[in-house]
C-alpha cells in the first residue's frame, strides 16, 4: 500500500462535552492546538489529510486542508463522521484518528498497514484497550456504513462486526494513544511531556 493510497482524516467533529461543549481540536496542549500536533504527526505517514468539522469551520480551513463536514447535522457520532468521510475521500484507504490525541505514533500507517492482511479494517490495540477511533478503513465500505446508519446504527465495534477486521498491536508505546478528554487530563499529559518529551 503506498501512502497515496490513504486519506488520513482527523475526526474533529464530535461536541466535546467532557471539555465543556469546547471544540477540542482548538483546546491548547504544550503551547499548540490539538489539531497541530495530530496533523503534525500524520503529515510525514500519509500522501493526503482531511478534517471532519462542525463548527470552527473557517479555523480549520485555514490550515490548508480539505474540510468534511457530517452529512447529517446533529452530532451523531464518530460513525457520522467517518462515514460522511469515507464518502468525499477518492483514496482506497482511509485513516481515522480523533484530534485528541496529540502523542499518535510515528509508524501508525506503516503498522495499521502491515497488520491489516486480507482485512477490510485495521484497529490499534495499545495492549490493554482497543482504540476504536483509531482505524485504516477500506472506503469501498462507505455503502455498507451509510445503510448501516439509516437503520440507527452508533456504535462503531458493532459496525466493525459486520466486516473482516482486525486489532494491530501497539502494546510497546501504549502512551501514544492518551487523549485529553478534560482539563485534568491535560495536566497530566503534560507533565509527562515536560519530564520525558514522550507527548
Amino acid at each position: 500500500m503506498h501512502e497515496d493510497e490513504v486519506t488520513a482524516v482527523v475526526l474533529a467533529g464530535g461536541e466535546g462535552r467532557r471539555m465543556g461543549g469546547r471544540d477540542k481540536g482548538w483546546e491548547t496542549f504544550a503551547g499548540k492546538p490539538l489539531i497541530a500536533h495530530v496533523v503534525n504527526r500524520l503529515a510525514p505517514q500519509v500522501g493526503r489529510i482531511a478534517i471532519n468539522a462542525n463548527r470552527s469551520l473557517e479555523r480549520y480551513r485555514a490550515l490548508g486542508y480539505p474540510l468534511i463536514s457530517d452529512r447529517e447535522t446533529g452530532y451523531h457520532g464518530p460513525l457520522m463522521g467517518m462515514w460522511s468521510a469515507l464518502c468525499a475521500v477518492d483514496t482506497p484507504w482511509a485513516l481515522f484518528v480523533p484530534c485528541d490525541s496529540p502523542a499518535l505514533p510515528a509508524d501508525l500507517v506503516l503498522r495499521l498497514q502491515q497488520g491489516l492482511g486480507e482485512q477490510r479494517i485495521a484497529v490499534a490495540h495499545d495492549g490493554q484497550r482497543a482504540h476504536p477511533v483509531v482505524a485504516l478503513i477500506d472506503t469501498a465500505l462507505r455503502d455498507d456504513l451509510g445503510a448501516a446508519l439509516r437503520d440507527g446504527e452508533r456504535k462503531i465495534d458493532r459496525w466493525y462486526a459486520r466486516h473482516p477486521w482486525c486489532h494491530v498491536d501497539f502494546s510497546d508505546q501504549p502512551e501514544a494513544f492518551a487523549n485529553l478528554n478534560s482539563p485534568d487530563d491535560r495536566d497530566v499529559m503534560e507533565r509527562r511531556w515536560r519530564s520525558d518529551g514522550s507527548l
